[in-house]
């Protein structure tokens, strides 16, 4: 089975619209569902400021992320991805969201508004692109 996240039609509209309102700045949010070894299933999306105010780099503060595991913790969710917008260039990782993904072990979904394209990945051995539906 190919692994994949399963963002619906009108989540993933809220978070272009979340995208399209931080432009210039990366913007930033946590996915939360449910999920097994293949398929990361999102439920809800809980937006974030990114404190950097940048066009190429986001940071949660520690304050929103502990709202965000709290959040899915309260709801008996988990967090099954991260969200962010490259403003200017493609939906591929950078090498800083790379090493970011260490840490973060869930997929990494990437709006571009560059391209109007959204695209998740998944760092295992290496960076693999996964499946939205």
């Amino acid at each position: 089975m190919q692994k994949k996240i399963i963002i619906s039609n009108l989540l993933r509209e809220n978070l272009v619209q979340h995208a399209n309102k931080q432009d210039p700045y990366e913007a930033c949010a946590i996915l939360l569902g449910n999920a097994n070894e293949e398929t990361w299933e999102t439920t809800e999306i809980f937006l974030t400021e990114n404190m950097d105010k940048s066009e190429i780099n986001f940071t949660v503060s520690n304050e929103q992320l502990l709202e965000g595991y709290t959040k899915a913790e309260e709801k008996g969710l988990s967090v099954v991805g991260i969200f962010h917008s490259h403003p200017k260039s493609e939906p591929s990782p950078s090498n800083t969201d790379i090493e970011f993904m260490k840490g973060n072990p869930v997929p990494w979904v990437i709006y571009s508004g560059l391209t109007n394209d959204m695209k998740a990945y998944l760092l295992e051995s290496e960076v693999i692109q996964i499946q939205i539906n």
